[in-house]
């Protein structure tokens, strides 16, 4: 009777977490570069089920591996390639292939993201949403001067202006700085932070050579609708159904005690 309250009550905790991680992905749908996450759940204290003999407990047999408890296990992220939005914004960009933007903390920390709908503060650097500076190749941040620049594939961004000096019209290019990509050997060792940015304990690796800046657009989340919804409908039901079963433990125990118990 009491293992029953076991399954049920860890069941309803793990569905309950499981709606958190749901309702998350849902919300960031339009989030630019987020990555979906997926809550694995498993099982806790596994112990064997024997059956002993009618008159001894000689000879023993084993019948099954049970389990009381259902708990959350880990939440995995996947990193796949989300589509392209065209947005012709200056300040978005977004990766294709693997890799990361790197960003410097108000703090002084690195961190990470896809995202990469950037703007600039009031000194003219380059931002992420106000989360800290976006840093170029040589680990500085980038000043943008002027709005006339143009970004190639790789991230490097360089001004055009016309000078007129002397009644003559002169094309003078500037290089602000080359967007710092970085990738990593296991993504399984990266570490979600707030607001899209992503830690880790590695040492970063060069920007891949099939990884590609694309200028103006944003890397859209991969997040499926769809399959989001139907992972929230089958939660919502296991645990309102949980929740059901535990009301119905609760009533048996209650008639075992009260009206059982005078017998």
């Amino acid at each position: 009777m009491y293992q029953g309250f076991y399954n049920l009550v860890s069941g309803m905790l793990t569905q309950s977490r499981n709606l958190n991680v749901v309702s998350n992905n849902m919300v960031n749908l339009q989030t630019p570069g987020y990555k979906n996450d997926t809550m694995v759940a498993t099982t806790f204290q596994e112990e064997m089920m024997n059956r002993t003999g009618r008159w001894g407990d000689d000879n023993e047999q084993e019948l099954i591996v049970n389990s009381k408890i259902v708990t959350a296990d880990r939440t995995y992220v996947d990193y796949e390639q989300g589509g392209f939005d065209p947005t012709g914004g200056i300040y978005d960009f977004a990766l294709s292939g693997r890799g990361f933007f790197c960003i410097q903390t108000d703090g002084g920390e690195i961190r990470y993201t896809r995202n990469g709908s950037f703007a600039v503060d009031s000194d003219g650097y380059l931002v992420l949403n106000d989360q800290g500076r976006v840093l170029s190749e040589n680990g500085q941040p980038i000043r943008i001067q002027s709005e006339e620049f143009a970004v190639d594939s790789k991230g490097r961004i360089v001004s055009r202006n016309v000078d007129y000096t002397n009644g003559q019209a002169q094309i003078i290019t500037e290089e602000y700085g080359t967007l710092r990509v970085v990738d990593f050997a296991d993504y399984d060792e990266l570490h979600r932070e707030d607001n899209g940015l992503i830690s880790s304990n590695q040492a970063p690796l060069q920007m891949p050579a099939d990884t590609a800046v694309v200028w103006q657009s944003l890397e859209n989340s991969n997040v499926d609708m769809v399959e989001e919804m139907t992972a929230m409908m089958s939660s919502q039901r296991a645990l309102q159904s949980a929740a059901q079963m535990l009301k119905m433990y609760d009533r048996i125990m209650e008639k075992s005690s009260v009206e059982i118990g005078r017998l």
